[in-house]
């Protein structure tokens, strides 16, 4: 998949989730789970250009999409009753996450995200490898923080949805 068609693909997907909003809990969940495995998608082509040989451009292309995701409030991807349900396949968000008490932190989590891929793009457009690298593993830190506290261990999580 090129570039244009990843970034059309984003831009689309941010405004289904628009629409989305006045629609049922499940779609909702499809569409945060959508933008995940994007981020995913790029996160992982990032990881294998940093472990192989070293293309900025394709660095570049990879942090903007994440980026253009980060940059719509991550934290906004969980209204309430989206706690429970299939979206492509069962949600793998912990109750946690829906808590008031939480709201904080979750918002924290989603500035965090937003400001490390921002630092990222401009680690990445100035090009030095291991820069890049410790930025990338700065950016990682903020998904992974997100997991250990608000997602489900995968192991135990159902198997997708048909």
């Amino acid at each position: 998949m090129n570039f244009r068609k990843i970034v059309i693909g984003c831009c689309a997907l941010l405004a289904v989730q628009g629409a989305i909003a006045q629609t049922k809990p499940d779609d909702r969940i499809k569409v945060r789970q959508a933008a995940f495995t994007v981020i995913a998608a790029n996160i992982g082509k990032i990881k294998t250009n940093l472990d192989g040989e070293y293309n900025k451009d394709d660095v570049l292309k990879s942090i903007a999409v994440i980026q253009s995701l980060a940059h719509t409030n991550v934290a906004s991807w969980f209204p309430a009753g989206t706690d429970k349900g299939i979206g492509i396949r069962e949600t793998q968000v912990r109750t946690e996450l829906f808590d008031p008490a939480n709201a904080k932190k979750i918002d924290e989590a989603s500035r965090n995200f937003d400001e490390q891929a921002n630092q990222f793009a401009i680690v990445a457009e100035l090009g030095a490898k291991n820069a890049v690298q410790a930025q990338f593993g700065k950016l990682r830190a903020t998904c992974q923080g997100c997991h250990d506290n608000f997602r489900v261990d995968s192991t135990t999580a159902a198997a997708p949805a048909k």
